[in-house]
């Protein structure tokens, strides 16, 4: 540090070199990279559509989860797989505060981006429950407020990196009995729980459980929150197949990925996108089709594996972009890199968004966040536990009041945001979720560069 000037590793420094030079990429090679980009998230849409969401479905049909339950755990859990891998290589390759920058760096995009996207690109008005929006943003909330005391001291003791798996462990309990606390503070708290009952209503009568098509024929009956807990009536659930792709009966065969679409521009996009649909098909069991329906468990940890993957290249590709194009590191942090690392959970959420299941949509959201916080945990734990016992975990901290506040702040509008919307997800939530995102990012970018308060940044060696 010199005259008060915080010096900041480049974020290239965490990946490989890329395959131009300095000179090459200015001289038109830059191009290529932005190829790749667009194709990591054409791959990362196939992978969430064709493989992540369906053996999601399956895994909620066998546990009997309803759609925030379900979101805010095994989806949350998938789509936050890159940021797992990323405090993996944070804690033990890399040895910096990658993990810790790239997790709370990209909360805020998390909580209001994604939220933006979801409005803005969905055609279908989602009604929202509640309980499932108000028991996420207070866990996450939590579990933010604990990691930032931790690290307040830029230290991570054993005992500290425990605590949040044992924070984690309470969230997973509360939703094990999600139903019941539900039912139970409705009852102990009826005259300020209206939204709590209206929005259920509504969700009785508007959403019928996932997957299930108006044109399919009559429904056997409709679901709604209060009888949508983590266990359902065996002989309830098995009149009914739950999908996100309109798959009615089980019995019919999913048509082959192979299946050259009818539309003109969809045709376009299946031809450049072959390569990566041959690949993953020979790699990821299609639990879709009959044949490999009881594989779904590893067509879940195998999608997940190709998302980290894409990510990891996706999240390359736009840091050497951002690089060339002369994007300062702190910007590069807080925009491009934070929505890089979040790409799988926004093409799930707005894929189900789409769909119409806003509970599991928003519990994705937040409940990935509160994952997120998990993942700082659980390599905190094990380098400080099992591999390094003789001291801490050394992090860097600072500026961590302004990413307290913010991350409050967000929680806080998210949830005031949603309830003025009068419980739905549409184009209005949209807009008022962008507005509040740009307004958090530039004041974040304004911080980092020290035009607000005294704590500029500059990449090291420059």
């Amino acid at each position: 540090s010199e005259n008060g000037t915080r010096c900041v590793l480049s974020s290239s420094s965490e990946f490989p070199e890329g395959f131009f030079t300095p000179q090459e990429r200015k001289d038109g090679g830059i191009v290529i990279y932005f190829i790749i980009i667009l194709y990591m998230f054409l791959a990362v849409s196939i992978v969430c559509d064709d493989y992540f969401l369906p053996s999601l479905e399956i895994i909620s049909e066998c546990l009997g989860l309803s759609q925030d339950v379900a979101g805010a755990t095994f989806m949350a859990a998938g789509s936050s797989a890159p940021e797992l891998v990323t405090a993996f290589l944070g804690a033990f390759v890399t040895k910096g505060d990658i993990g810790v920058s790239t997790i709370l760096g990209s909360a805020i995009y998390n909580l209001l981006g994604i939220s933006a996207a979801c409005g803005l690109f969905s055609s279908v008005v989602s009604r929202l429950s509640c309980w499932p929006l108000f028991r996420d943003c207070l866990a996450y909330t939590i579990s933010a407020a604990a990691v930032l005391a931790m690290i307040s001291d830029n230290r991570i003791y054993w005992y500290e990196s425990a605590s949040l798996l044992l924070i984690y462990g309470c969230y997973i309990l509360v939703l094990c009995f999600d139903i019941k606390i539900n039912q139970y503070l409705m009852k102990k708290f009826s005259p300020c729980c209206t939204c709590f009952t209206k929005a259920m209503e509504e969700n009785a009568e508007q959403q019928p459980l996932v997957g299930w098509r108006e044109e399919s024929g009559p429904l056997i009956r409709q679901q709604s929150r209060t009888d949508s807990g983590i266990f359902q009536d065996e002989l309830d659930y098995s009149q009914l197949s739950t999908s996100l792709h309109g798959l009615d009966e089980i019995s019919e065969d999913h048509p082959n990925v192979f299946t050259m679409p009818e539309a003109d521009m969809k045709r376009i996009l299946w031809v450049l996108s072959l390569p990566i649909i041959t690949l993953l098909y020979l790699t990821i069991p299609d639990c879709r089709r009959q044949f490999w329906r009881n594989w779904f468990m590893v067509t879940f940890l195998v999608s997940a594996a190709w998302i980290s993957a894409i990510t990891y290249v996706l999240v390359w590709m736009i840091t050497i972009a951002g690089e060339t194009l002369g994007i300062p590191e702190s910007v590069m942090g807080l925009t491009l890199l934070a929505a890089g690392t979040s790409v799988p959970d926004t093409v799930a959420s707005v894929l189900v968004a789409r769909k119409g299941n806003g509970d599991m949509a928003m519990s994705n959201i937040v409940g990935s966040n509160v994952f997120d916080m998990l993942c700082l945990g659980i390599p905190w734990f094990i380098k400080t536990a099992f591999i390094n016992t003789s001291g801490p975990i050394e992090v860097n901290s600072t500026g961590l009041t302004y990413t307290a506040i913010s991350l409050i702040c967000s929680v806080v509008f998210i949830f005031l945001a949603v309830h003025l919307n009068g419980w739905k997800i549409d184009k209005k939530l949209g807009i008022i979720c962008l507005v509040l995102y740009l307004v958090f990012t530039v004041l974040s970018i304004l911080y980092e560069l020290g035009i607000i308060g005294n704590n500029p940044t500059r990449v090291c060696g420059n």
